[in-house]
């Protein structure tokens, strides 16, 4: 049983080491999966794949209304009550327990059968994207695993990083997503747009070649996988600049890693936890990698600095 942590910085930036909580991790991403290609199917297209994301919500992961029929309904992660709700405006609503033991098949079985008994008729490819594991949503039972104190603490961490990324976007004037969750990549998200086209993406498919039709500099959350084995905060540019890993980041425990063969900075989420300000590390992070590739990519800082902040 994990220790409860009621008081100091700890309480809002709880430790979530990957090892202790990847089935449970494991899990909930494939959940995230059904959820997230439900509203793929569903909601109208926007530029640059925004309408496929989850958001963090009050009590844990939603969908936000998706239109059907003149009206809406919202599928809800509730993290607090441990509960899969589906919610209508015409007042209608399922829910469902989440608990260890609840395999993706049944899920992925009870979800639909929800969405059936509101009259709400969809379909999705029932595979997972780009992920871990391929096996089929409607016959997976491998993954069932539901540790209660670890999602309490996920939900705990990504309200905390949500609140953070939203004061970090309001610093900015030009195009930005709203911060929000990709499912197939299970981490939390910010872009920072030019406003210019960016050169068309050698050998990309159809999502990376909408995703980065334009200039882009980006900031993220991700609590860790085989690549990067732990939590992490990240940025990077898009197309990436000369001289970008030339830049300074802050803190001093920032650094310049690569990925997929590009160059992206890192700050471990153990270090943010560490500081006297978990706050104030995340944004100097944060602000620091933006201005490393403002410079190094050529965007007029002043154009998009926002006065009231």
């Amino acid at each position: 049983m994990i220790n409860e942590i009621n008081e100091g910085p700890e309480k809002n930036f709880p430790s979530l080491p990957l090892e202790e909580w990847r089935e449970t991790k494991n899990t909930l991403h494939l959940f995230l999966q059904i959820i997230g290609k439900i509203r793929l199917s569903l909601f109208p297209h926007i530029n640059h794949w925004w309408n496929v994301t989850l958001y963090v919500s009050p009590r844990g992961i939603t969908t936000r209304p998706i239109p059907y029929n003149f009206g809406n309904f919202e599928i809800e992660l509730d993290f607090i009550d441990h509960q899969l709700k589906i919610l209508t405006s015409e007042g209608s609503r399922r829910f469902f327990p989440l608990h260890d033991g609840l395999t993706v098949a049944e899920f992925y079985s009870r979800v639909f059968s929800g969405l059936t008994g509101l009259g709400i008729k969809t379909g999705i490819k029932a595979v997972p994207y780009k992920t871990f594991c391929n096996d089929p949503f409607p016959t997976d039972t491998v993954h069932s695993t539901y540790d209660k104190e670890y999602i309490k603490r996920f939900k705990t961490v990504l309200t905390g990083i949500n609140g953070v990324f939203e004061k970090f976007r309001g610093k900015f004037t030009g195009k930005s997503t709203p911060v929000h969750l990709f499912w197939h990549s299970f981490d939390l998200a910010l872009t920072r747009f030019s406003g210019k086209p960016a050169p068309p993406m050698s050998g990309a498919g159809m999502v990376d070649r909408e995703a980065y039709s334009h200039e882009v500099i980006s900031f993220g959350f991700w609590t860790g996988d085989d690549n990067i084995p732990e939590p992490a905060f990240y940025s990077y540019t898009a197309p990436e600049p000369e001289g970008l890993t030339n830049e300074l980041l802050m803190p001093s425990s920032a650094y310049w890693g690569s990925l997929r063969g590009g160059a992206i900075a890192l700050l471990m989420y153990n270090d943010v936890r560490k500081s006297e300000s978990p706050e104030k590390t995340i944004l100097d992070f944060l602000e620091s990698a933006y201005l490393a590739g403002v410079k190094s990519a050529g965007w007029d800082y002043e154009k998009f600095r926002s006065p009231l902040v």
